[in-house]
Formats: structure tokens, C-alpha cells, sequence
């Protein structure tokens, strides 16, 4: 796909004039010519520029970072890094197809928990500070169906522990969610997921039915603290008295509070077995 050079400036942050003044001086980028002699760029000259810049706010002078990129031979560089700037350079032109042929090809031979923290992690938790909103909605999308995907295609190992997995209301962002889900059915839970934006009445029937073992709540959107004391009360209402663990950065400013409130915290699939496990301890105690 060729990109005229008003998109490459909207794309890697570097001005038309600058990238015109590099290609003077500097003989990089090196655009083709289209028939009406304007400058079009392709996917690997975006990266290209990407990496320069991203060089230059490492310290190096312009001339050293092109000088650099220009050394790195393809071979230099990790496949699985070119495959990743290949998944972020279809995302800057939108084009949803070829990233998601990325992540096929990426996923090939991976087993659940490989693919999950090797592949998709990495990708959502760069994604704020790679892209616009609109840009990070398309990846985030192809990011979540690809965990979905994985969390429904895995087998079912024993009759272990039941997770309740949800995001409380007003949380849209369940893809932290969906990996701890594919960590918990790896160790042999039962795992039921709720998603995004789940109200206190959800939660409820839902622990009505199934009797969990644990409900895990993951608060990724930041809130204030009367927020925050209101969602997470209504939530432990409903789920009582199952055990609530709590996740995410939009819980981590909170934790006195959820701790004073009755939930505990964990950061991790290890830790919330481990936060379960203590738990069922203590009912057990005589």
C-alpha cells in the first residue's frame, strides 16, 4: 500500500518539512514517485521513520539514528518484531484484514498462555500510547476477538474452582479480563465470563445460579474515589458472600479503600488462586 507523505507525517509524528529535509540531506526516506510526482511512502518506510524517531528520543543525532536503521538489516531484527511493526503499520492505515493476518501468522504453533502473554498482552498494553481512538478501538477489537478465541478453544482440564470474571459497570476494557480467564482455565478452573460494563443485578443473578468460588472484577477505567466506593460496594452486595478479588490499574489508586470495603486485590492469575486459596483456608478453620 502506498501512503502519501501528509499521511506518513500524521502517522510517525514527523513534519512533511522535516521528512523532506531528511530525504535532501540525508537520502532517507526514499520515496517512489507516483505519475502525478508526488511522494508515496510504504509500509516499511513508516517504520523506518518510526524507528529513527523513536532513536532520536534515545539521544541520538539524526544523522546516527538514520545511520542506524539503515545498518539494521531485516535479518537483524527479530522476526517476531517485524511481524509486530507489520501488526501497528496496518493499524495506522485501518486496514483490519491485514492485521489480523498478522496475528494468525503470529499465533502459529503457540500454545493458549504463549500466544495470550507473548502476542496479544504486549499488543493491548502498547496500543494507548501508539495510537489515536480510533485506531486503538480497531486494534483493541481484533486484540479481544483473538483472546475470546483462545479462552473458548481451550479444553476444559478436571472439575476445578468456578472464576466469575466481569468488568463492573462503566468499564468497557475487558481484555485483561479475557487473558486472566485464559490463565485460569489453563490451571484447570471453570470460568465464566460476564465481559464489559456488567451491573450489580448481573453480577447477582449470575452468583444466584452458578455459586462461584471467586468473582474476579477488573476496574481498568479510572475513577474517583466516591465512584469507585459506589461501584465496588454494590458489586460485593450482589456477589455476597462469594469471595470479590479485584484488579487493574483503575483499582490499584484504591486499595486501602478496597480492602476497607472487603475485597482483596491481586495483579495476577498466580495471585488471585493464591488470594482464593487463603480464603478457602480460613473458612475452613475450626
Amino acid at each position: 500500500m502506498s501512503l502519501r507523505i501528509r499521511t506518513i507525517a500524521r502517522l510517525t509524528g514527523i513534519r512533511e518539512a522535516t521528512l523532506r529535509a531528511w530525504e535532501r540531506r540525508y537520502g532517507f526516506p526514499r520515496p517512489e514517485r507516483s505519475e502525478n510526482n508526488y511522494r508515496v511512502y510504504s509500509r516499511d518506510e513508516v517504520e523506518a521513520v518510526r524507528r529513527v524517531a523513536k532513536l532520536m528520543e534515545e539521544g541520538l543525532s539524526v544523522s546516527e539514528a538514520i545511520a542506524q536503521v539503515r545498518e539494521d538489516s531485516p535479518r537483524a531484527v527479530p522476526p517476531a518484531v517485524r511481524r509486530m511493526e507489520r501488526f501497528w503499520a496496518a493499524v495506522m492505515v485501518l486496514d483490519a484484514e491485514a492485521a489480523d493476518a498478522v496475528l494468525s501468522e503470529a499465533q502459529v504453533g503457540l500454545d493458549a498462555i504463549t500466544s495470550c502473554d507473548t502476542v496479544l498482552l504486549p499488543l493491548l498494553r502498547e496500543m494507548a500510547s501508539r495510537l489515536d481512538v480510533a485506531r486503538e478501538h480497531l486494534a483493541s477489537a481484533l486484540v479481544r476477538q483473538r483472546l475470546r478465541m483462545l479462552l473458548s478453544g481451550m479444553e476444559r482440564v478436571g472439575d476445578g474452582p468456578r472464576g466469575l470474571l466481569a468488568c463492573p459497570e462503566g468499564d468497557h476494557h475487558e481484555g485483561g479480563l479475557l487473558a486472566l480467564g485464559v490463565h485460569l482455565k489453563a490451571r484447570g478452573w471453570r470460568v465464566t465470563l460476564l465481559g464489559a460494563d456488567t451491573p450489580a443485578e448481573a453480577l447477582q443473578g449470575a452468583c444466584m445460579q452458578l455459586r462461584p468460588d471467586v468473582v474476579a472484577l477488573s476496574f481498568i477505567r479510572r475513577r474517583d474515589a466516591e465512584d469507585f466506593v459506589e461501584v465496588l460496594s454494590e458489586a460485593m452486595q450482589a456477589c455476597a458472600p462469594v469471595p470479590v478479588v479485584v484488579g487493574g490499574p483503575g483499582a490499584r489508586e484504591h486499595l486501602k479503600t478496597l480492602f476497607t470495603l472487603g475485597a482483596q486485590y491481586a495483579e495476577s492469575a498466580e495471585e488471585l488462586i493464591a488470594v482464593w486459596q487463603q480464603a478457602r483456608n480460613a473458612q475452613n478453620r475450626p
